[in-house]
């Protein structure tokens, strides 16, 4: 395998409300539920960016799940996603609440700077995608791009976010967003079966 010096751009997807639907701490893959649309935006997604989840799961600091419940939970999630030729470079979990002061959690951008230094990221280029306000500034605070999604708990936080903040309606619409914002072929150009 050579190792290329041309940095990549990436799209940095939240897990739950964002790919998956949001039902709380998940602890077992039977609870997994995509969105409908998940596939076919990652699957557009794919060719022009690394994938990578990056997933704030304080339900093991709060004792409800364990760091393997939440393994399991991405292994599923890994393996549906790569049934269908969705590769995810890397997942990335911050276990911790919010009031534990760590450095991993989002906002905070030390997810995104350790994909860049790691996988060779270009952070200019990349995007995150999420259905908190903190998925956008997660972004930001990178000088990467954040598309608010709708779905999970988006609609409840919309108040929260500024003014210029991108919105879709769900992941369909936010790939459509990075996809024209990237200047990459429209969906169905070059289609792969």
């Amino acid at each position: 395998m050579s190792i290329s010096n041309t940095k990549r751009p990436a799209v940095f997807l939240d897990r739950d409300g964002t790919i998956i639907e949001d039902r709380g701490h998940l602890s077992r893959p039977s609870q997994v539920a995509f969105f409908a649309g998940t596939v076919s935006a990652l699957r557009r997604l794919k060719e022009h960016f690394e994938l990578f989840i990056v997933t704030n799961q304080s339900g093991v600091a709060k004792g409800l799940l364990t760091m393997e419940d939440v393994g399991r939970v991405n292994g599923h999630v890994l393996s549906y996603l790569s049934g269908f030729g969705i590769r995810i470079i890397d997942t990335y979990v911050c276990p911790h609440d919010a009031s534990d002061g760590c450095e991993c959690i989002k906002p905070k951008p030390y997810f995104l700077r350790k994909a860049e230094k790691n996988h060779g990221i270009d952070l200019s280029r990349s995007f995150a995608v999420g259905d908190h306000p903190h998925d956008v500034a997660f972004a930001e605070n990178a000088g990467a791009q954040g598309i608010y999604v709708l779905s999970g708990h988006g609609i409840k936080h919309r108040s929260e976010l500024w003014e210029d903040a991108r919105i879709a309606a769900g992941i369909e619409q936010a790939a459509d967003i990075i996809c024209k914002i990237a200047a990459v072929p429209a969906a169905g150009s070059n289609d792969a079966s």
